[in-house]
């Protein structure tokens, strides 16, 4: 007796797409990313700093092949705002360098998580040069990834 549901393997479910007349997808089809996104969403210099150099190696990992870099998005989220604060980041040097070496890093930080923090610390953030505010960090991250950008957890 056989079994009324038994598994089926890609190979048959993608010859019985075919035989039923509709197109069978693409087995070995190559992702076409946008851009890339970074997140940082806590406040750890380590993992910070790790962001700085996947955002440069990302761009000299293309340049070495001849090709323009993806754009390339930084997002500070929830405790990784701390980043781009310009009273508290530890790694203002190293950014501004990053700035200054590949012009077209965008530094995004969340409206929200600032809001939050400026609440509970009665202080009005500073952003460092450069940085702008996204109403959701989270929402921008999803943002980009819907429409095509790998993503990258620092």
């Amino acid at each position: 007796m056989s079994d009324p549901v038994a598994p089926v393997s890609r190979r048959g479910l993608l010859a019985g797409a075919t035989a039923l007349g509709a197109p069978a997808p693409a087995v070995a089809a190559v992702a076409q990313h946008r851009g890339i996104v970074v997140l940082i969403d806590r406040n750890d210099p380590h993992v910070m700093g790790h962001a700085i150099s996947y955002t440069a190696n990302l761009s000299r990992h293309f340049a070495s092949k001849g090709q323009v870099a993806p754009p390339i998005e930084v997002v500070a989220n929830g405790q990784g705002i701390d980043l781009f604060r310009a009273d508290k980041s530890p790694l203002k040097e190293p950014l501004a360098t990053l700035r200054q070496m590949f012009p077209g890093v965008v530094f995004s930080m969340c409206a929200s998580s600032k809001a939050i923090a400026e609440s509970k610390e009665n202080v009005t953030i500073p952003l460092i040069d450069g940085a702008r505010l996204v109403p959701f960090g989270i929402g921008r991250m999803v943002e980009l990834q819907m429409k095509g950008w790998a993503y990258v957890h620092g």
